[in-house]
């Protein structure tokens, strides 16, 4: 349809139309970073939200682009922030938290996202409980390394 017979809605007359833009961030991408990095699997996310695992797949290889509405369903079985997903949104507190994370080792962040997902369920006390365990465990001196006895040779 050529430009002059288009239908301009009222109130839009003069308005130019917003250039769609190719998103900064792959959210198939991020998603599959993110679920890696919990240790889950798309059959994981299907259980969690009800989206099926091939439509995850399309998305998580740029095919598809979730909605919002289903980009938060998918950030929230991952249990992460959907301002995760948005370069720019970070407060100096995201800042901060992104430095000390990334100082830990692989399995520290590994122990931390087990320890995360089972104490959701744990009350304030228990937490201070498991922590004061935690301190105490660190903090106690690891029995000394036994010595191998070795035999003398009988001359």
């Amino acid at each position: 349809m050529h430009a002059s017979l288009r239908k301009i809605p009222p109130g839009q007359e003069g308005v130019e139309p917003v250039p769609k833009e190719k998103p900064k961030v792959n959210i198939g991408e991020v998603i599959r970073s993110y679920r890696g990095q919990r240790g889950l699997s798309q059959g994981d996310i299907e259980r969690r939200t009800g989206l099926l695992r091939c439509y995850l797949s399309r998305v998580e290889n740029g095919h598809t682009v979730p909605s919002l509405e289903t980009l938060a369903k998918i950030v929230e079985a991952m249990e992460i922030a959907l301002a995760d997903f948005f370069p720019g949104a970070e407060t100096p507190r995201d800042r901060d938290t992104q430095k000390m994370l990334g100082e830990l080792s692989e399995d520290e962040i590994r122990f931390l996202s087990e320890i995360k997902k089972y104490s959701t369920t744990l009350s304030d006390g228990d937490k201070r409980l498991v922590l004061a365990m935690i301190r105490k465990m660190a903090t106690v001196i690891p029995p000394p390394v036994r010595k191998v006895a070795t035999r003398r040779a009988a001359y």
